[in-house]
C-alpha cells in the first residue's frame, strides 16, 4: 500500500525497464518516423517529443509510443508488448533510406518518477523537470522526460544500465517509495489512463480511445491516413473508451459486459479495486449513443457509471 498511497499523494518511483526503447539515427530517421506514425515528427525540435500510434493500413493501432527528439536520434518508448513487433514494422519500411535502428531496451533503464511530488524529488536531486509534455532534457548520462504512465503528475528516466541501483538509491534519499505493477494499475485506473496491451488494441481505431491529442490532420500521408481521415470526416465510430466506476470491491473479468437498460452497450477492458474510492475503477469501450436516456449502467449485477468521458494520457 505505501507505493499505491505515494502515487497518490506523494511521489513513487516505478520500474518501467520493460518498456521497449528503440533508437532511430541516420538523414532519414525524420522523414520516415514521419511516414509511419499519426503525430508530426517533422516538427518536433531537439528537446521535445509527442504520443503518437503506428496504425496499419487498416488504420488499425499496432503500438502506441511515445516519440523524442535528440540532436542526433530519435528514441521511440513504447509498451514491452509492442517492442519486437514495432521494431519489425520499422525495419521492414527501411528501404534505400538512410536510417539505423538499435534496441537499446537492454543496455538502458527507466525508472518512473510518478504522483504530485514528483517535481520536489528532481529538485532535491538537481535535476531537470521539463514543463512541457513529452519534453525533456539530459541530467548527466541520463534523459528526464516529461510523461508518465499512470496519467499522474509525473517524469520518465531513461539511463544505462549501470546507472540504475546509484539511481534508485538517490531517488528513495529524496523521498521516492517503491511502488509495484499493482499499484501503478491502480493508480492509472483511477485517472483513466488506458495502456496498449489492456485497453488498447489491434481491434481499435484512433478514434475510439479518444486520444486525438495524438493524431495530427493537418499533416498529410503515413500508412492508416486514409482511413483516419475517412472516419473524422464521416464519422462512424460507435464505441469509446471511457473510465467507469462500478459498485464492487471485487473487479469483474476482462471483457465483462456492460448492460444498460437489459440492453448489452459495452466492454470492460481493464479494471482494479480501488482503496481511495472504495469502489472499482475501470476502463471500457461503451457505445455512448446506445445508452437509453435514464438508463442505469450495470457491469456483473453491479452499478456502474461514466466518470471520465474520455481517457487521459
Amino acid at each position: 500500500m505505501r507505493g499505491y498511497e505515494a502515487l497518490r499523494e506523494g511521489v513513487g518511483w516505478l520500474n518501467l525497464s520493460q518498456r521497449g526503447r528503440i533508437r532511430a539515427t541516420g538523414e532519414d530517421r525524420v522523414r520516415l518516423l514521419h511516414a509511419m506514425t499519426t503525430n508530426d515528427i517533422r516538427q518536433l525540435e531537439p528537446g521535445q517529443g509527442c504520443y503518437a500510434f503506428f496504425l496499419n493500413v487498416q488504420g488499425r493501432i499496432l503500438a502506441d509510443a511515445v516519440v523524442l527528439a535528440m540532436p542526433d536520434a530519435l528514441v521511440i518508448d513504447t509498451e514491452p508488448e509492442t517492442r519486437s513487433s514495432l521494431y519489425g514494422h520499422l525495419d521492414k519500411y527501411i528501404i534505400a533510406d538512410d536510417v539505423a535502428l538499435e534496441d537499446v531496451t537492454e543496455t538502458t533503464i527507466e525508472i518512473g518518477i510518478e504522483g504530485p511530488a514528483a517535481f520536489e524529488v528532481l529538485e532535491k536531486l538537481g535535476a531537470p523537470a521539463p514543463a512541457a509534455p513529452y519534453s525533456h532534457a539530459q541530467w548527466s548520462e541520463a534523459t528526464v522526460a516529461r510523461f508518465s504512465t499512470t496519467g499522474r503528475a509525473g517524469f520518465s528516466v531513461i539511463a544505462p544500465a549501470a546507472a540504475r541501483d546509484a539511481l534508485i538509491r538517490d531517488l528513495e534519499a529524496a523521498g521516492a517509495i517503491s511502488a509495484d505493477t499493482e499499484a501503478a494499475r491502480t493508480a492509472r485506473l483511477e485517472q483513466g489512463c488506458p495502456r496498449y496491451g489492456e485497453d488498447i488494441t489491434e481491434r481499435h481505431i484512433p478514434h475510439e480511445t479518444q486520444l486525438l491529442s495524438g493524431v495530427n490532420f493537418n499533416k498529410g500521408c503515413y500508412i492508416g491516413q486514409e482511413i483516419v481521415e475517412r472516419v473524422r470526416s464521416r464519422g462512424g465510430v460507435h464505441r469509446f473508451l471511457v473510465g467507469l466506476e462500478i459498485d464492487a470491491d471485487r473487479p469483474p473479468s476482462t471483457d465483462a459486459r456492460i448492460t444498460a437498460g437489459g440492453k448489452e452497450v459495452g466492454e470492460i477492458t481493464s479494471a482494479a479495486y480501488s482503496p481511495a474510492l472504495g469502489r472499482t475503477a475501470a476502463l471500457a469501450y461503451v457505445r455512448t449513443g446506445e445508452i437509453p436516456p435514464g438508463a442505469e449502467l450495470s457491469v456483473e449485477g453491479n452499478r456502474a457509471r461514466i466518470t471520465a468521458g474520455k481517457p487521459s494520457r
